[in-house]
C-alpha cells in the first residue's frame, strides 16, 4: 500500500507535466478537443512543402523575368506580327490621307469652276462635277477615319502586349513573396512546437532547494465533511519570485481500490488574493502570487472527504514552483506533507465520529501572503519546513515518497501551472 501510494503521488502530476507544452494555448478545452494541433511530423511535412512551393516560385519568378525581357525585345522589332500589322495600318493610313487631300482639292477647283461658269449649260456641268468630288472627299474622309483607328488599334494592340508581359513578371513575383510568407509561418510553427516539446522540467529551470513547502491542519477527517489546511510557500531565497504556483495530492492509505487512492477525496483552494474556492485536477493549480525574498505565501487546502471514504491514513502532499519575469523558473527540492486519520462516517444514533484538530470543518475561503520569513513550527502531525512528516505507522512514507520522486513531480507541476496561468491571464 505505501508503494502504491507513493507511485499515485508520482503519476498523477506527470499526467498533469504531460499537458504542458499546451498550456500557453487559451482556446477552451471544447476548441483544443476540435482542432488538435499538428504533431511535429506532420508540421515538417508542411515546411518541405512549403519550402518546395517557395522554389518553385522563385524558378517561376526568375523564368517570367526572362520571358518578358524577350517579349518587350520581341514588340520592338520592326517584323513582329504586331509591328507589322501597325505599319501596314500606317501605310493604309498615309493613302488614306492622301486621296482625302485630292479629294478636297478637287472639290475647291469644281466649286471654283461653278463660280466662272457664266451660261446655264455650263452652270450645269460644273454643278455636277462639285457633287461628284464632294462625295469622293466624303468617301475619302470616311476611308481616312477608319485607317486612322487602325492605326491607333495597332499601337494599342503592341501596349497591350507589352503591359501583359509586364504583368506575368508581377505575378510571379506575388507569387513567390505569398509562397516565401507561407514558408516563413511554416517554419515558425514547426519552431515554437518544437519549442513546446522540449520545454521539459530541467531545461531551463532549476531545483530550488530554499523554497519550502509547508503543511498544518487538523489531524483527524470525518468522511462525508471537509476540512481546511493551509500550504504555507516559503521563499528561502535571496530573489523575489514574481509568481508562485502550487499542486497538492490528497490519498487515503486504506482505500478499497489500490490504484485509485484519492477516489474519495477532493481537493479545492483558496487565497486571500482569490478567495473562491477553485479545485485542483491533472490541469490546474494554484498561484500564490508574488513572494518577496524570505517571504512566504499562504494557500488554504480544502479537502472533501466522501461519505463513502472508509477509515484509514491519509497524507496530503503539497510542493510549489515559480517563475520570474526575466525567464527563469524552478520548483521545489523537497515536497511538504501531513499526515491525518479518516474517519469513517457515524450512523445516526451511535453518536460515535465527529471531527477533531484545528481547521476541520472550517470551509470559508482564505489565504495570504507575508514577508516575514517562516523558521519551522508546527505541531502534532504537521510539516513545515518543506520535509515529510514522521509520525505514527506511517513513518516509512516520507522516505519512500522522496526516494520515488513525488516531490520533483508535483513541484515541477507547480512550475507548469504558473506558466500556464500567467499565459491565461496575459491573452
Amino acid at each position: 500500500m505505501l508503494a502504491t501510494a507513493v507511485a499515485a503521488a508520482v503519476t498523477t502530476p506527470v499526467v498533469f507535466l504531460s499537458a504542458a507544452p499546451a498550456f500557453a494555448d487559451t482556446k477552451p478545452a471544447g476548441a483544443q478537443t476540435q482542432n488538435q494541433k499538428p504533431s511535429i511530423e506532420q508540421l515538417k511535412l508542411e515546411v518541405a512543402a512549403a519550402q518546395k512551393a517557395y522554389d518553385e516560385a522563385v524558378v517561376a519568378a526568375a523564368n517570367a523575368q526572362v520571358e518578358v525581357k524577350k517579349t518587350l525585345e520581341a514588340l520592338d522589332k520592326a517584323d513582329h506580327p504586331l509591328q507589322v500589322a501597325k505599319a501596314a495600318a500606317k501605310t493604309a493610313a498615309d493613302e488614306a490621307a492622301a486621296k482625302k487631300t485630292a479629294a478636297d482639292a478637287a472639290v475647291v477647283e469644281a466649286q471654283a469652276k461653278l463660280d466662272a461658269a457664266t451660261d446655264e449649260t455650263a452652270k450645269e456641268e460644273a454643278q455636277k462635277a462639285l457633287d461628284e468630288a464632294k462625295k469622293t472627299a466624303e468617301e475619302a474622309a470616311a476611308a481616312k477615319t477608319a485607317a486612322d483607328a487602325k492605326v491607333k488599334d495597332a499601337a494599342e494592340a503592341i501596349d497591350d502586349a507589352r503591359v501583359a508581359a509586364v504583368r506575368k513578371v508581377s505575378v510571379a513575383d506575388k507569387a513567390k513573396e505569398d509562397a516565401l510568407k507561407a514558408l516563413k509561418a511554416a517554419e515558425k510553427a514547426l519552431a515554437e512546437a518544437e519549442a513546446e516539446e522540449g520545454e521539459e522540467p530541467g531545461d531551463d529551470c532549476v531545483e530550488e532547494s530554499k523554497l519550502k513547502a509547508g503543511l498544518t491542519g487538523p489531524k483527524k477527517v470525518v468522511a462525508g465533511t471537509s476540512a481546511v489546511f493551509t500550504l504555507r510557500i516559503t521563499n528561502g531565497t535571496a530573489k523575489s519570485l514574481d509568481e508562485v504556483g502550487a499542486y497538492a495530492e490528497a490519498f487515503n492509505m486504506d482505500s478499497t481500490d489500490a490504484k485509485d487512492l484519492d477516489k474519495y477525496l477532493d481537493l479545492s483552494w483558496s487565497t486571500a488574493a482569490n478567495p473562491k474556492w477553485q479545485d485542483f485536477d491533472d490541469e490546474t493549480g494554484a498561484l500564490a502570487g508574488a513572494v518577496k525574498p524570505g517571504g512566504h505565501a499562504d494557500i488554504k487546502l480544502r479537502l472533501t472527504v466522501d461519505a463513502k471514504s472508509p477509515a484509514g491514513d491519509g497524507i496530503l502532499f503539497a510542493a510549489g514552483g515559480y517563475e520570474n519575469k526575466d525567464g527563469s523558473c524552478g520548483w521545489m527540492q523537497e515536497a511538504g506533507s501531513i499526515e491525518f486519520d479518516i474517519v469513517a462516517k457515524s450512523k445516526p444514533g451511535t453518536g460515535t465520529g465527529g471531527t477533531t484538530g484545528g481547521g476541520n470543518g472550517n470551509t470559508t475561503e482564505q489565504g495570504g501572503t507575508s514577508t516575514t520569513p517562516v523558521t519551522g513550527g508546527g505541531n502534532g502531525n504537521t510539516a513545515t519546513n518543506g520535509s515529510l512528516a514522521k509520525t505514527g505507522s506511517s513513518d516509512v512514507i516520507p522516505q519512500i515518497a522522496l526516494a520515488g520522486g513525488a516531490a520533483l513531480v508535483l513541484g515541477a507541476g507547480a512550475m507548469f501551472v504558473v506558466r500556464r496561468r500567467k499565459a491565461g491571464s496575459n491573452a
